[in-house]
């Protein structure tokens, strides 16, 4: 492919980014717009036109799967010596190879999970904590470190930062300080660490980074408006004193702040490189217009200063207008949502192209069960991953064995169907749900994966095949498998799908309740931005009155839809109360109650849970039962529970403050 070759198809804002494949570059792209083909395009046209040779540059991402899809893109434009890592496993090579040089001997062991070590450092500091608080302090110890907090300055960062977290500020400090201790004393390093060491190596010895900078020359960062202080200095440290840097990104998809994620670095750029090649992508070729317009609409009051202008413009032709409904309760809405879904199906939309998106995990439940009724399959994003289930390590062990005996004549996609009937898998039988059919789905992705294989390269062999998931397994680049995808709206960042259902679009839900300062209240507003660009044609947005049904209709809708949704959208209206109280009362007596829980629990030395877990807490809060026989209907509360804490609830449900509530004595 000739280096002009690779330019063919590129729109004119596409080709000039292509093409400015010399010094600071900065492409400021929207959703849909091609960013990913415009990088992977840049670096072809670079590679072939000889100005960027391909062991000299390094494509940096967030997620090993955007890496795998980087590579393989480059791979097919005849760049395959690029290399194209996340800036940890990056980092982590680097330092495999230096870790004698700098560390004095072999690289520790990488913890992939330090929750064990935190509530460790926790138990050592005499911190009573349920598991759900362990993992916020574990991530809250991540954030430190991602913006260069340390244990001595993170209560200043976390003030400034308006960090909202039930312990004190003073004891995460010093939480984090046992943390780092009980690392030293275990001898391993978290993924944080990988950064800082590698950084840090290069700031401290010349040789170590003249080594670095003469391997790699040319760097590109994807999502940039994602990076934190953290990958910045490390960047920093690759890049020293030369400016052959581009970046890509988009400051109205920033929704990892609460993770150290700054759009600063982004939206700087041009200051810091004042010669830098600015470069807007603004055709979206994934969204209808009507999807594209509801998006400008929702972000125009807050239109980023460094992006001023980057409004999108639709090029697919007109589709349906976005849908807008308002619900009396949950178990509603999923049901309505779950019909959609079956009558998209029924008309021929591949399962895999609908998703229903929400804004936290908790959500998931009801829209699994309204979707089994149906007989709709669905994939639960971010559970198992893919290549860790047992059929696909059973199916990638067979189809390594028979690659050793390849036959010239058989077909790929006939001999990986003829490897997989082994397994009992054949395309006629797809069981009707349950795991047998989340079983038949992930081995018929392997199928469907062949023939995409096969369409690209035709000549592929089966040898050629097991060497493709292997590639992919090592990237978590997992195939599609048919099924609607159920997900949060931070787990679909950089997904797309034909039709797209945004549920559960209630004030105190999104923006989520602990959301208090104007920033994070922003980022709320673009993580709804990144729900809605996920559509390519169908967008249904939805939300409940009510969690379920009979309960008081006091919620309203997401203050977001203010402007954007049809004005003759009715109010919550409530018949059994004579003054409906706002859902933020529910939220601060779900407050009052998880007080005297953990009060509760401190007394009995047992985990919070015990006494009561959240989901049946909220719906207390949300029923507001008067009496024990109004407690008794609420679901989690057994009779055993009911006659030990139904007169401290039914305090705490009249008022009383929760710390004045005398702990039940239970023997």
């Amino acid at each position: 492919m000739s280096a002009e070759a690779v330019l063919a198809g590129l729109d004119p804002e596409q080709r000039a980014a292509a093409q400015a494949v010399r010094g600071p570059v900065c492409i400021l792209a929207g959703a849909g717009t091609g960013k990913t083909r415009a990088i992977t395009h840049r670096i072809a046209y670079g590679v072939r036109s000889g100005a960027l040779p391909p062991g000299q540059v390094l494509a940096v991402t967030f997620t090993a799967r955007a890496a795998g899809e980087l590579r393989s893109r480059l791979r097919a434009l005849g760049a395959g010596g690029v290399q194209a890592r996340t800036f940890h496993a990056a980092a982590l090579r680097q330092l495999q190879y230096f870790a004698p040089r700098v560390l004095g001997g072999g690289l520790p062991e990488v913890v992939d999970n330090p929750f064990r070590l935190v509530a460790n450092a926790a138990a050592r500091l005499r911190l009573r904590t349920d598991r759900s608080e362990l993992r916020d302090l574990a991530a809250e110890i991540d954030w430190a470190k991602a913006v260069l907090a340390r244990p001595e300055t993170y209560v200043v960062a976390a003030q400034r930062a308006g960090r909202a977290i039930s312990t004190p500020a003073e004891s995460v400090a010093q939480l984090f300080d046992e943390y780092e201790k009980a690392k030293r004393r275990a001898g391993v390093v978290d993924f944080a660490d990988l950064l800082l060491i590698m950084a840090g190596a290069m700031e401290q010895y010349a040789d170590v980074a003249e080594e670095v900078r003469s391997r790699y020359r040319h760097f590109v960062v994807d999502e940039y408006q994602d990076v934190s202080p953290l990958q910045q200095r490390l960047l920093d440290a690759w890049l020293g004193d030369r400016n052959d840097l581009c970046v890509v990104g988009d400051a109205n998809q920033t929704i990892y702040s609460f993770a150290g994620a700054t759009p600063e670095h982004l939206l700087g750029f041009s200051r810091r490189f004042p010669d830098a090649v600015v470069v807007r992508l603004h055709r979206d070729y994934r969204s209808t217009p009507q999807v594209v317009a509801l998006a400008n609409e929702l972000v125009r009051p807050t239109v980023v200063a460094g992006q001023a202008g980057l409004q999108l413009e639709g090029q697919r032709p007109p589709g349906p207008a976005p849908s807008f409904a308002e619900f009396d309760d949950e178990p509603a809405e999923a049901a309505h949502v779950a019909s959609r879904c079956r009558a998209l199906i029924d008309a021929g939309v591949p399962a895999a192209e609908i998703a229903v998106l929400f804004r936290v995990n908790a959500q998931s439940e009801v829209y699994e069960q309204a979707l089994s009724q149906v007989g709709v399959p669905y994939v639960v994003r971010g559970g198992e991953r893919f290549f860790d289930r047992p059929e696909i390590r059973e199916a990638r062990l067979l189809l390594r064995g028979a690659a050793r005996s390849d036959e010239a004549d058989v077909a790929l996609p006939d001999a990986v169907r003829g490897v997989l009937g082994d397994l009992g898998w054949y395309p006629d039988n797809a069981p009707k749900g349950g795991q047998a059919r989340e079983r038949w789905e992930s081995l018929a992705a392997l199928v469907a994966l062949a023939d995409d294989i096969v369409a690209a390269r035709p000549e592929a062999r089966l040898p050629d095949f097991v060497a493709e998931l292997d590639e992919r397994a090592g990237a978590q680049h997992a195939p599609t498998v048919q099924g609607v995808t159920l997900a949060s709206l931070h787990a679909a960042k950089g997904l797309e799908w034909d039709a797209v259902f945004l549920v559960g679009l209630t004030d105190t839900t999104l923006p989520i309740q602990h959301a208090s300062t104007p920033d994070q209240i922003a980022e709320e507003r673009r993580l709804l931005y990144v729900g809605i660009t996920r559509a390519r044609e169908h967008l249904a947005l939805s939300w409940a009155l009510a969690r379920s049904p009979g309960q008081r209709r006091g919620r309203r809708p997401s203050r977001f839809l203010d402007g954007l949704r049809p004005a003759s959208s009715p109010a919550p209206i409530t018949k059994k109360a004579k003054s409906p109280k706002p859902e933020a009362e529910d939220a601060e007596l779900f407050g009052r109650l998880r007080a005297w829980r953990k009060a509760q629990a401190e007394a009995q030395s047992v985990p919070p849970y015990v006494i009561f877990s959240d989901a049946t807490l909220v719906a207390i809060a949300d029923a507001r039962p008067g009496d024990r026989q109004g407690l008794s209907r609420i679901s989690g509360v057994g009779a055993v529970k009911l006659d030990r804490y139904a007169e401290p609830v039914l305090r705490v449900l009249a008022g009383a403050d929760p710390t004045e509530v005398e702990p039940v004595t239970v023997s």
